[in-house]
């Protein structure tokens, strides 16, 4: 089919696509036409990755625009968001606006009520209608981007009841769900009561297979050689086998530490590929990786760089994921190591893709499981790039022969398995149901259980009666703690409600915090107690603060109240490694007094455990809001900077969460929380929260100019410049634009100086305690001087 033939789409697409070098449909993307796509008819697509999904999506959304309506694209990761939302800013010149929103998720986004096309993720789209935004009533279509993640026990009831609640919401809803191929897509089209296009046609061949021994078995019944040679591993040698023949590739492993090694081993085969041009460009790549953050992480990953790998895991910093999957693309970085991360749908394919580790640990099953065939499948879809490569293949690792066969049947022939619900879990319903109620989706028990049964969950179960008691016990769970109140049939919020549900946080989350501001910490040491909480006095936090200093001043300190809000279940607590259990155990009994709620006994094992892993948790956070450097937090705890900012952002939303609840109970230590969310957000003592507020100033620059003499934002606004100046390091651009935005009369640093007297050392007596009590030096401080990122990490995902 030619894109002329297209029914339905604006005039000047076909052209659009013609230039684009478009002419002919793929056989999927036709099929989807043929069934109504471009003229309002719901359709689930499952096809290959790189089959032309996202054409599909944008015949059905611009098709919306042209008629009127707004069109809803949802993505599973804030990563995908940006990157479509800058893949559909090419029709910006047709007059289709484009909007992208991830983070604030206590927000109407009214401003996105002025675009046609809004990209956003999952969590983001409930967030909005939680909050009430009115120009989700104007969407004609909505597209569901890698739908197979409703499998996800996380993420996936969020997307499951955000379909749910637009569709019911939106009358005749246009409902484009996008998939890798599934072993039940029937099923989904049925749930969304959509056209089905079921299909594993790709516009370049996949060539499956494992690598054993000497030689790459296909799925073809063909063997070729490829000798490991002098290589020390399997996938060395598939590197350099796919270099000599002008690729790149992808080995998935499936652990940080494994990524980061092997992509050590492999760049002492990519740096026999590159020329002198490229080792140039990967030079300046390396200095943009290291400028990101001042961590031992960002030091492997740029060395790695130079030499033509890299590595790619959650532990990295966004900005070092990006750079690192931008030169990929280009080329530029010849094979990557990575964990599944890198599968999910980020724009990384390649000549050739490794299936290293096809085991993973599994808690729950208490070691190493096999991957689903499903995960396996979306890394093998990154084999292959339409337009560049002549084919694409993918490749499992055998030691044995044995192994051979069993990976041929395990993953190779097999089909993906069937995509299940996750929604019946209490833990996924709780927020979910508060919401619904909340919102007005449902004002009964009845209309909840009616809203619930149009779920794909209440499609796939044989037992209808499980997710009315799970209901049940969410209800009653949700009574108790005063977020709804319940009248026979009837159900409605309470303010603290209504409130929990537009801030976004699990209700476990909100009952742990309002809890812990209610009642202060045990008067006896946590070691003292039998388990028996009748044992243990309890006070008041006011009580205890007007004992200890002998005023009516009842705030928690910030590291008390970073302790609370890593015990929620909206953190991820760090792992207690081996000798952390004695040292958090001292440093629980030493601060014990700080510590906000009622601490198990350490006889209680699992509750004590976690209440020390959060305490861990909590002493990280502590610590960047003590302003110790990056790399001394990263070393300390054993974690990557994209571990540290996550921990930060997510604090840094369940600390507003804390302080609004507290202003809604009125509590008196709203103000309290705020200052040690600000400190967490900057990553600053007390005494710079002020300065540190100023737009491109942050964390080191504030901690100089602070040195230098100036204290305040009054005090920036008033300022000598030559002292600014010298203070900055005598970058005169980024101290005009720290000036004005300061408010200063005249920031401009023309003819200006820096003053030679000024001592702007950025360490002074600035240090975070440890559990010893002795201070820690930041001593790498000011070595960042971009500024950018300081300020604040940005959203949380």
């Amino acid at each position: 089919m030619r894109v002329t033939d297209v029914p339905g789409v604006p005039e000047w697409l076909p052209e659009h696509l013609a230039d684009e070098g478009i002419q002919e449909l793929y056989p999927p993307q036709a099929e989807a036409v043929e069934r109504g796509v471009a003229e309002g008819e719901s359709l689930v697509a499952s096809v290959p990755t790189a089959s032309g999904k996202t054409l599909v999506a944008e015949l059905a959304m611009l098709s919306a625009v042209a008629s009127g309506g707004k069109a809803l694209y949802i993505v599973p990761l804030r990563a995908l968001a940006g990157e479509k939302a800058r893949e559909f800013e090419q029709f910006e010149q047709y007059g289709v606006s484009v909007g992208v929103s991830t983070g604030n998720y206590e927000s109407d986004g009214d401003w996105l009520g002025s675009r046609d096309v809004i990209v956003a993720t999952s969590e983001k789209v409930d967030s909005l209608l939680r909050n009430g935004a009115q120009w989700v009533d104007d969407l004609a279509c909505v597209v569901s981007d890698e739908v197979h993640l409703v499998d996800d026990s996380h993420r996936g009831p969020t997307l499951e009841v955000t379909l749910g609640k637009l569709r019911q919401r939106v009358a005749d809803l246009q409902v484009v769900a996008l998939s890798a191929t599934v072993g039940n897509a029937d099923e989904l089209a049925d749930w969304l009561d959509a056209e089905l296009v079921d299909s594993s046609w790709r516009p370049i061949d996949l060539r499956t297979g494992v690598h054993y021994g000497q030689a790459l078995h296909l799925d073809d019944g063909t063997q070729r050689e490829l000798p490991v040679g002098g290589h020390d591993t399997q996938s060395a040698a598939i590197v350099d086998d796919t270099l000599d023949d002008g690729g790149s590739t992808l080995v998935f492993v499936n652990s940080r530490r494994n990524a980061e090694a092997e992509a050590a081993r492999l760049a002492d085969v990519t740096r026999q590929h590159l020329d002198a041009e490229e080792r140039e460009a990967l030079d300046g790549l390396a200095a943009d990786i290291r400028e990101v953050s001042d961590t031992e992480t960002s030091d492997d990953l740029a060395d790695a760089v130079e030499r033509g790998a890299a590595y790619h895991h959650a532990g990295l910093a966004r900005e070092h994921r990006e750079l690192v999957e931008e030169a990929f693309r280009d080329r530029l970085v010849k094979a990557i190591a990575a964990t599944p991360t890198l599968a999910a749908g980020v724009n990384t394919p390649a000549r050739r893709v490794v299936v290293r580790d096809w085991r993973r640990y599994d808690g729950d099953a208490g070691g190493m499981k096999p991957l689903d065939v499903l995960e396996v499948h979306q890394m093998f879809g990154r084999a292959g790039r339409p337009g560049l490569d002549p084919y694409g293949e993918a490749v499992l690792l055998a030691d044995t022969h044995d192994e051979l066969e069993e990976l041929f049947d395990r993953y190779v022939y097999a089909e993906p398995e069937a995509v299940r619900s996750k929604l019946a879990a209490e833990p996924a319903l709780r927020t979910h149901v508060l919401a619904t109620v909340a919102t007005g989706f449902a004002t009964t028990r009845t209309g909840l259980l009616d809203f619930l049964d149009e779920t794909l969950y209440a499609t796939q179960t044989d037992d209808p009666q499980r997710l009315e008691t799970v209901t049940d016990d969410v209800l009653a769970y949700l009574a108790r703690n005063d977020f709804l109140e319940r009248d026979g049939d009837q159900l409605s919020a309470t303010r603290s409600g209504h409130l929990v549900s537009q801030l976004y946080v699990d209700p476990m989350s909100a009952a742990e915090i309002i809890h812990g501001l209610e009642v202060g910490p045990s008067v006896e040491s946590a070691s003292d107690g039998d388990g028996d909480d009748s044992e243990t006095s309890f006070r008041t936090a006011s009580e205890l603060a007007a004992d200890d200093d002998g005023d009516d001043d009842p705030d928690p300190t910030p590291f008390g109240l970073y302790h609370l809000v890593s015990r929620t279940p909206d953190m991820y607590e760090l792992y207690l490694r081996s000798g952390d259990r004695e040292e958090y155990a001292e440093l629980a009994y030493e601060r014990e007094a700080e510590l906000l709620g009622r601490a198990p006994s350490e006889y209680e094992d699992a509750r004590w455990e976690d209440w020390l892993s959060a305490l861990k948790t909590a002493k990280l956070l502590e610590d960047w809001a003590s302003e110790l450097d990056e790399e001394r937090i990263a070393e300390r705890y054993g974690v990557g900077p994209g571990d540290i900012r996550g921990k930060v952002e997510t604090a840094e939303w369940l600390l507003n969460a804390a302080e609004r609840l507290a202003a809604e109970l009125d509590l008196g230590c709203a103000p309290a929380v705020r200052r040690a969310r600000k400190r967490v957000e900057y990553g600053v003592r007390e005494e710079l929260l002020d300065l540190a507020g100023v737009r491109e100033v942050g964390r080191k620059r504030a901690r100089r100019l602070y040195n230098a003499g100036i204290e305040s934002r009054a005090d920036l606004r008033e300022a000598d410049k030559s002292v600014v100046l010298a203070a900055l390091r005598g970058r005169r651009k980024t101290a005009e634009t720290v000036l004005e935005n300061a408010g200063h009369e005249n920031p401009s640093m023309e003819g200006v100086d820096a003053d030679a007297d000024t001592d702007a050392d950025p360490n002074g007596d600035v240090g975070a305690t440890s559990a010893d009590g002795s201070t820690d030096t930041p001593e790498r401080a000011g070595t960042d001087e971009s500024g950018s990122g300081q300020a604040s990490l940005g959203d949380f995902e």
